[in-house]
Order: structure tokens, then C-alpha cells, then sequence
């Protein structure tokens, strides 16, 4: 086939080049310095899977002008909401770990936890397709610890190096500043086709996990490999992992776009709210553990960042609760101000040679220093630790602590060697004492190359519905892609995870579909799914559809047997001021359907009135058939019962109508538990 033209109907590649020119086009890489690079792919380590090394000036020079690229707000993780709270240990871990606030059940650590979308600015809407950080600063009595992590257990790309690359790829376009928070442009998913280590990844960034229906329903994963340390110095490889207590649960991609437009605060409104109302959002920890010895006793690597450990080969041992039960005083303050960094660590957790963790253990620091100002960030009320600091660093942008005396160096003797360092038995922070024995070299271990079995065995381990909406998701991103080529290479790399996928997003978006190819991997992790995850009624919120002269008794009832088992019902009517029934019972209305809408609430319940209102009955009508068609429960009694009369609602999954109060609303209760109905036929 002619370079010159396309048989999907594309653009030549000719044409390609010239939309896709820059002024580098034809160049050879060089740093800032005009030095010609040999390697921008690894980062300098010691050994294949060693440490990354200081020495290395080309990867400081690439991360920290990408670290100082976005004034005044994050690079990444603009858009992000927070809240406080405390965290206790069930039992005590000091059989892997010497950190001190693993160790006393019955004591109580303050933590300060922020949520947020990646790709998005300050101002984007919190219901975009996008990966959402999870991350947790424990105020402990050794120092601050934070555990920085992810909705995602894995990510994109295996050695830091590449980060610059990833996030300017994701970024809006710079030639137009579009999309804005979004992966559905060529750029992405270039890179993408260009850098397959991405396939997991993006496995989990087009399923159900990237559109999660609140931050309370959200798991949290650490992300990269880590040691518990004990006081043996005995040490473990482990994984963190933050299990929500209500269930992981998201919304479908419809209704995500309608959510950013009806309500683009709907993520940091319902974590506001649960806390004002006392619902207080509760997140188990769980680490997974493999003995060092074992560190080759898998199929992957186990400090591969694109990797997971399968639950059911590595279980997720629970070891306490996190709760959220304050919110914050001042956003700015507080949640903009917060300053989170992976070498923020106390004595008995350690590092593992990853190479993406390597690298950010250099960059968030060098992050913190544009972003706030300078070098006293610490200082700021949201990030001082509760135990008292003493060292030499003085002076600086932002400086609140005004120290005296004539020392500020080590060792002395004006000031008898103070502030004098600790040893171990003390509790001073000691790295893990590994042996290397190694050549300086930029590589990657073979044992990371393996870029497709997780990215199967994720798929292999998704419900029929959530298969669907992955090809959904994909067929969505790539219709937006312009480039046919890019297109056709996602095609063809996806193929490798999954023959049914490719060749269903494919033909959604005009591609001849990939060629069937064996695929040795048939294994699935059940923990995967979110059709396995817990299922509760509690917190949903029930938007009541209620004209005048309801009966009383009944929706009274309803209502009362609702609440009783944690579901919040909200009155809409088509006025605002208190709605009445035959009995004369006065409901205060909560919205109206000009205020209000079906996406942003779990489940609808039509009640409606006696008296004949058609333009009530057709704002409800609306109201019902869209929740409908998003798979949401339907409940309706009365002469709310005739709106089920489209679609053919009666006989489907998740819709129950009329019979005894109680045993409707049991049978309701019971529905909305089930969080949607993907079994329902949906016009």
C-alpha cells in the first residue's frame, strides 16, 4: 500500500507529517547544554535493577524542567479535594515492621487524605476518564509518613525517565490547548502505540475504575514496591493497598459526561457532605507481603510498576481502618498547600530499586520547591509533623521558624554537637542494607519486558458487562484520534491482550480488524472485577419524584424504612417549599428538576400524585428513563407506577413497583444494594 494514501480513509502519511511538524523534526536529542544523548529511555542505575544514581544529570536536567513546567498549580493532580482524619492498626505488624504506628491498637494516628484526577487543571469537572491519586500524610510520632498513591494499583510506564513524556503527551495539545482533562486525543494514545509497556495501564484507565462513582467507593493502591523493615532488620517486599468499606463502584461513561456538566464538583460535594452528615467515608489498609527470598518466585517481576500481584497468589493481608471524619477549614490552605512526597517515610519502611519509585524520590521534593515557594514548605500548618524537628537548614523563601543562636552546622562544639544525630535503637532512620555489586549502566532488566500477560489477565477477569464497557471506552478515545495510523497501531497492540477487544473497538472506529493470534494466558483474578466488590445500600441516594396529594401513609413508610437502612431520600418536585398529601403530610422538597438531575443520584423512586399534572408527569417521565437507561434501581408505587410504562421497565432487572409498603421497600433496599443492573435490557 502507497504511503500516500490510507484504505480506512485516513490522511496520508504525508499529510500526517506535515499537521504533526516541529522544529525538531530530523534532529538528534541533545540535553540543555547542546550535549548529544545516547539514551533516553533508562535512567543511569546500578545494575539492571539497581538504584537509580545521582550521577545521572540528563534524567535531574528532563525532570526538573518538567517538575517546574505549570505556575502556580500542579503539573499533575491539579484538580484535588481533601479531608481529615485518623487512622488505627488492628493488631500489631511488629512482626515485619518497626514503624511505631503500626504497632499500638488502641492508638490513633491523624491523617490527612487527598483525592484527585491527574490529566485535568484546577477547573476541569472531576468526572473525566482519568486515573485518580489517593494520597495519605500520616501525622505519626516519628515523623510524617505519606503513602502517595493511585485509584490504579499500576501505571503507565516502568522507569521515571519517561514521566515527562507521558504527562506531555496526556496534556492538552499545545498547538490548540485541547482536550482539556481528557486521553482522547492522538497524542495519548501516539505515545501509547509507541511505548507498549503502557498496556496494562491502560487496561485499567479505559475500565469502569477510571470513572468511579465518589471517592468513598474508590480503592487506593501504593502503587510501586516497597520493604517493611523489622527490628531485626529482617526485611519484606510488600504493597499497600486501601480497601473502601462501602465497595469500589463507579458510574458509566454516559453519565460521567452528564455529571461534569450538571455538576462538574459532584466528587468533592458528596465527600463534603457524607463528613458533614456524619456518613464518615472509612477505607481499610492491606498490605500484600512476599518474603525476600521469594523475590523470583513469580512470573513477573515484582518491581516491575506495571505489574501487579495477583490477590489470590499474594493476599491482601488487612491490618486497620482509615477514617475521614472532618472536613477541611480552608482549600487553599490546606488541600493546595499540602505537600506529599514518597521519601517522606519513618523508621521501618523502606524502599525497593523500582525504577519509577527511584525517580520520584527525587522529583517531588524538586516539585514542592516551585510550587510552594521554596525550601520551607514543611513549615506550612498542613504539613508540619506533630513530633518536633530540629536541624542545621535555615533561612529560605517562606521561612516561619526564627532560630537562635550563633550554630547551624555539623559537627560543633559551641553547641556540644547539637542537634546531635540518633542511632538505630534511638529511632533513627536507617536505609535497608543491600548489597550491590554492579556496573553503572542505562537498561532495563529483561524480566520488565513482558508488556501483555497482565494487561490479558485483567481482561480475562472482567464481568460481560465490563468487558463491554472497555471496548466502549476504547472505541470512544480512538473515534477521537485524527491520525489512522495511530489508530491502526493501537489496533494492532491491543491485539496482543485480547483478540475480542481489538477486533470490537476496531470495527467500531472503521479499522480492519487485527488477525486472530493464540494467547497463552487464560488465567483471571476474581479480585479484579468490580461484580466481586461489597454491595451495600448505605449512603445511596434516592431522588423521590412527589407531586401533590401523594398518600401519606405509604410514602411515609417508604421513606422511614429507607433511612432505617442508611438510604438517603431526596424530595424533588417541580417547586421548591413543601409538597402535600390526601392527608395532609407536608414533605420539604429538595430540588426541583431544573436544580436537580437522574445522574446525580444512585436509584429513583416515583411516587407521584393524584392530581393530573402533565408537566410533572413528563419531567418525571425524563427522569425515570434516563436512570433507567444508566442501569440505576427504579422503584414506584401509586401513580408513579404508569411512568415504568416505557421501555418496557415492569419486566426488567432492578425495577420494582407497587404491593405492601414495607415489602416494597425491602425488595427496593435491596435493588439499590445491587448498585446497577447490567443484566437490563436497555433501548
Amino acid at each position: 500500500m502507497s504511503d500516500e494514501h490510507n484504505v480506512n480513509g485516513g490522511s496520508s502519511k504525508k499529510e500526517q507529517l506535515e499537521k504533526f511538524t516541529s522544529d525538531d523534526r530530523g534532529k538528534k536529542m541533545t540535553t540543555n547544554q547542546g550535549l548529544k544523548v545516547s539514551e533516553d529511555e533508562f535512567s543511569l542505575k546500578a545494575g539492571e535493577r539497581g538504584p537509580t544514581l545521582m550521577e545521572d544529570f540528563h534524567f535531574r536536567e528532563k525532570m526538573t524542567h518538567f517538575d517546574h513546567e505549570r505556575i502556580p498549580e500542579r503539573i499533575v493532580h491539579a484538580r484535588g479535594f481533601a479531608a481529615h482524619g485518623e487512622f488505627q492498626v488492628y493488631e500489631s505488624m511488629k512482626e515485619y515492621t518497626k514503624a511505631g504506628f503500626l504497632q499500638d491498637p488502641s492508638k490513633k494516628t491523624p491523617v490527612f487524605v487527598r483525592f484527585s484526577t491527574v490529566a485535568g487543571n484546577r477547573g476541569s469537572g472531576e468526572l473525566a476518564r482519568d486515573a485518580r491519586g489517593f494520597s495519605t500524610k500520616f501525622y505519626t510520632e516519628e515523623g510524617n509518613y505519606d503513602l502517595v498513591g493511585n485509584n490504579i494499583p499500576v501505571f503507565f510506564i516502568q522507569d521515571a525517565i519517561k514521566f515527562p513524556d507521558l504527562v506531555h503527551a496526556l496534556k492538552p495539545e499545545p498547538h490548540n490547548e485541547m482536550p482539556q482533562a481528557a486521553s482522547a486525543h492522538d497524542t495519548f494514545w501516539d505515545f501509547i502505540a509507541n511505548n507498549q509497556e503502557s498496556a496494562h495501564m491502560v487496561m485499567w484507565a479505559m475500565s469502569d475504575r477510571a470513572i468511579p462513582r465518589s471517592f468513598r467507593m474508590m480503592e487506593g493502591f501504593g502503587v510501586h514496591t516497597f520493604r517493611f523493615v523489622n527490628e531485626e532488620g529482617k526485611s519484606h517486599f510488600i504493597k499497600f493497598h486501601w480497601k473502601p468499606v462501602l465497595g469500589t463502584h463507579s458510574v458509566v461513561w454516559d453519565e460521567a459526561q452528564k455529571i461534569n456538566g450538571k455538576d462538574p464538583d459532584f466528587h468533592r460535594r458528596d465527600l463534603w457532605d457524607s463528613i458533614e452528615n456524619g456518613d464518615y467515608p472509612e477505607y481499610e489498609l492491606g498490605v500484600q507481603i512476599i518474603a525476600e527470598e521469594d523475590e523470583f518466585a513469580f512470573d513477573f517481576d515484582i518491581l516491575d510498576p506495571t505489574k501487579l500481584w495477583p490477590e489470590e497468589d499474594v493476599p491482601v493481608k488487612i491490618i486497620g481502618k482509615m477514617t475521614l471524619n472532618r472536613n477541611v477549614d480552608n482549600v487553599f490552605a490546606e488541600t493546595e498547600q499540602v505537600a506529599f512526597h514518597p521519601g517522606h517515610v519513618v523508621p521501618g519502611i523502606n524502599f525497593s530499586n523500582d525504577p519509577l519509585l527511584q525517580g520520584r524520590l527525587f522529583s517531588y521534593t524538586d516539585t514542592q520547591l516551585i510550587r510552594l515557594g521554596g525550601p520551607n514548605f514543611h513549615e506550612l500548618p498542613i504539613n508540619r509533623p506533630v513530633c518536633p524537628f530540629h536541624n542545621n537548614q535555615r533561612d529560605g523563601y517562606g521561612r516561619q521558624t526564627i532560630n537562635r543562636g550563633q550554630v547551624s552546622y555539623h559537627k560543633n562544639s559551641l553547641a556540644e554537637n547539637t542537634p546531635e544525630t540518633s542511632t538505630e535503637k534511638e529511632g533513627g532512620y536507617t536505609h535497608y542494607h543491600e548489597k550491590i555489586d554492579a556496573h553503572k549502566v542505562r537498561a532495563r532488566s529483561e524480566s520488565f519486558k513482558d508488556h501483555f500477560s497482565q494487561a490479558t489477565l485483567f481482561w480475562n477477569s472482567m464481568s460481560d458487562a465490563e468487558k463491554e464497557h472497555l471496548i466502549n471506552a476504547f472505541s470512544f478515545e480512538l473515534g477521537k484520534v485524527e491520525s489512522a495510523s495511530v489508530q491502526n497501531q493501537v489496533v494492532e497492540m491491543f491485539a496482543n491482550v485480547s483478540h475480542e477487544l481489538a477486533t470490537g473497538f476496531a470495527e467500531a472506529i472503521g479499522i480492519t480488524p487485527p488477525a486472530e493470534q493464540e494467547n497463552k494466558v487464560t488465567k483471571a483474578s476474581p479480585a479484579l472485577s468490580q461484580e466481586n466488590t461489597t454491595k451495600t445500600p448505605v449512603t445511596r441516594k434516592v431522588a423521590v419524584l412527589l407531586g401533590k396529594d401523594f398518600q401519606d401513609k405509604e410514602v411515609n413508610t417508604v421513606l422511614e424504612t429507607l433511612k432505617e437502612a442508611g438510604v438517603q431520600p431526596e424530595i424533588l418536585s417541580d417547586k421548591l417549599g413543601k409538597v402535600k398529601g390526601v392527608e395532609g403530610t407536608e414533605l420539604e422538597v429538595d430540588h426541583t428538576f431544573l436544580t436537580a438531575d437522574s445522574v446525580l443520584f444512585d436509584a429513583v423512586y416515583a411516587v407521584g400524585g393524584s392530581e393530573e399534572d402533565k408537566a410533572f408527569y413528563k419531567k418525571s417521565a425524563l427522569f425515570v428513563h434516563e436512570a433507567f437507561s444508566h442501569f440505576k434501581p427504579i422503584g414506584a408505587t401509586e401513580e408513579g407506577i404508569k411512568l415504568l410504562q416505557v421501555d418496557e421497565m415492569k419486566n426488567s432487572k432492578g425495577v420494582v413497583y407497587g404491593g405492601e409498603a414495607k415489602k416494597f421497600a425491602r425488595e427496593f433496599i435491596e435493588a439499590i444494594a445491587a448498585h446497577r443492573h447490567w443484566d437490563r435490557n436497555v433501548v
